[in-house]
């Protein structure tokens, strides 16, 4: 399900400091700094090769929006309408195609997740609870961290997060099955002001809605 692997995709541990420092100060400047973000986003999901077969590919796009602390939506356009909606206490999933709405309390769907690291946290100590972070080399003229979730029991294996300067670029999530997916940003913008309708969510008409 999408919820699952985009949230299985979002994770962080205690700076190590290092040759690769430029990521972590990247990092703390995106949280202390960036209280609300707008961007357009392409997300690449690749799984594992099965024996004797190629990976495929799955790419799909849409726009994100956050508002610190608690407060994200992603709204994929193509190839299927789906939205991911988290209000600050109810993460809503919605997909169009089979009219449904998937409901869940918010604090318990989010924790050590990607979600987590770009659009919930307050501070980076808020992260560090969750993540053990650490600075990765420059690579795609990006600088990065990675965050490993220190609860082993999740879907998460780790996250990388791209910067260019203090600005989010990319994603990159692997997940404990091998599942590897990248997501990159487009037409940043910081601090938008954003209305507070972005971030409430209502039931289409007709809507089968699960609560778990």
């Amino acid at each position: 399900m999408l919820l699952k692997k985009l949230l299985a995709a979002f994770g962080v541990a205690a700076f190590a400091g290092g040759a690769w420092a430029g990521g972590m100060e990247s990092l703390e400047a995106f949280v202390k700094n960036a209280k609300s973000g707008r961007a357009e986003f392409t997300q690449t999901v690749t799984a594992p090769a099965k024996e004797g077969q190629t990976s495929r590919a799955k790419v799909s796009s849409g726009t994100f929006e956050f508002q610190r602390p608690g407060k994200f939506r992603f709204d994929y356009k193509k190839p299927f309408v789906q939205s991911i909606v988290a209000d600050g206490e109810t993460l809503w999933l919605y997909d169009a195609d089979l009219n449904q709405v998937t409901q869940r309390k918010q604090s318990q769907a989010l924790g050590s997740t990607p979600a987590a690291l770009i659009a919930s946290a307050a501070d980076l100590r808020a992260l560090q609870a969750d993540f053990a972070l650490e600075g990765a080399p420059e690579r795609d003229g990006l600088q990065w961290v990675k965050a490993s979730p220190k609860n082993k029991e999740g879907q998460l294996q780790n996250v990388q997060i791209g910067f260019q300067g203090e600005a989010l670029a990319s994603l990159e999530i692997l997940d404990s099955f091998g599942q590897r997916s990248v997501l990159k940003f487009s037409k940043v913008e910081v601090n938008p002001t954003l209305p507070a309708s972005t971030f409430q969510f209502k039931a289409p008409a007709g809507a089968d809605v699960i609560r778990q």
